[in-house]
């Protein structure tokens, strides 16, 4: 158990050893993240059948063994486990609503897009409506780590299935952290917007303590100089300051406009519940601005630009 009382399990050879029965997995959406999960889902050696709006994202899997399907519909039929990794929680439900023909009582559902606190309810009325086990189950990382298989994994989902999602989880992550055992609860998202809260409050400060360095004519390596080894001093930091110093935004490990999305998902549960998230609110604004100036599809580091009416002289 972990300190605050949630059950943690860490990625063993034991473990995996004993879990050897081999799934087919319908991964839905393979973007960024998606691609990368179904990736390390066929390379444990477990059957994915992938699909995608855009086709030509999910078509580099084929070359891992995936079977890519041109249809929702298509890609869950025969599946033990459907994974949804899209853009958000309404794209989630209409992407199910699309495979409906192809689900079969029993499937284990995990929906690890990020969405908003409200919409876990309605998925969960939706896998109960069509017989399906839910499993609430968003992911803590970016893109290298889900190359990597190194994600956290927060799932929220009932005990006597667990056994089900085990070999997945395993397979796109280096830790599960259990939240709960009712998906419908939204305790993995709760957890998941508390952490990006966090991450994108320091990303945008990121892009603006360098524009600030920038315009006053000091060296941004004077300002590491004066944080380095205290308390101040963070690598997330560095790691995005030198991002946008070697343009180095592409391909992205977080989008500018997935960050627009998730932010606004956050102020959202804040006002919900009667807190005002001033950072998070101009956070979304400043993500929503660098995508206006053609950002968007850079790394979320790329919120920087946001700091100038006009690109920044180099």
């Amino acid at each position: 158990m972990s300190e605050h009382g949630k059950r943690t399990t860490h990625r063993t050879d034991q473990e995996v050893g004993v879990m050897t029965d081999k799934l087919t997995v319908s991964v839905l959406g393979t973007g960024i993240m998606g691609a990368a999960m179904a990736r390390n889902i066929a390379r444990a050696g477990h059957a994915v059948r992938a699909w995608n709006r855009t086709r030509a994202k999910a078509e580099p899997l084929a070359a891992d063994g995936a079977y890519i399907a041109d249809t929702p519909a298509e890609a869950v039929q025969g599946a033990d486990v459907v994974l949804t990794m899209l853009y958000d929680g309404g794209t989630v439900v209409q992407v199910m609503e699309e495979a409906m023909r192809g689900l079969r009582p029993g499937i284990v559902w995990v929906q690890s897009s990020t969405a908003g606190i409200e919409d876990a309810g309605g998925m969960a009325d939706f896998a109960e409506e069509h017989g399906l086990v839910f499993y609430e189950a968003p992911v803590l990382g970016t893109r290298q780590p889900a190359e990597a298989g190194q994600l956290t994994v927060l799932a929220a989902g009932p005990v006597e299935g667990r056994d089900a999602v085990a070999p997945v989880f395993d397979a796109v992550g280096a830790r599960t952290l259990w939240t709960g055992d009712d998906g419908a609860a939204g305790s993995a998202t709760r957890l998941k917007l508390v952490a990006n809260s966090w991450v994108l409050a320091a990303t945008a400060a990121a892009g603006e303590v360098l524009a600030l360095a920038e315009t006053l004519g000091v060296d941004p390596q004077d300002f590491f100089g004066l944080i380095g080894g205290g308390p101040l001093d963070m690598g997330y930091l560095r790691a995005k300051i030198d991002l946008i110093r070697e343009g180095g935004l592409t391909p992205a490990s977080f989008a500018v406009a997935t960050a627009e999305k998730d932010a606004r998902l956050i102020v959202g549960a804040g006002e919900r519940n009667g807190v005002r998230l001033d950072v998070a609110a101009a956070a979304a604004e400043r993500f929503r601005r660098a995508a206006a100036q053609g950002h968007g599809d850079e790394d979320m580091a790329a919120a920087y630009f946001a700091s100038f009416e006009d690109e920044p002289r180099s």
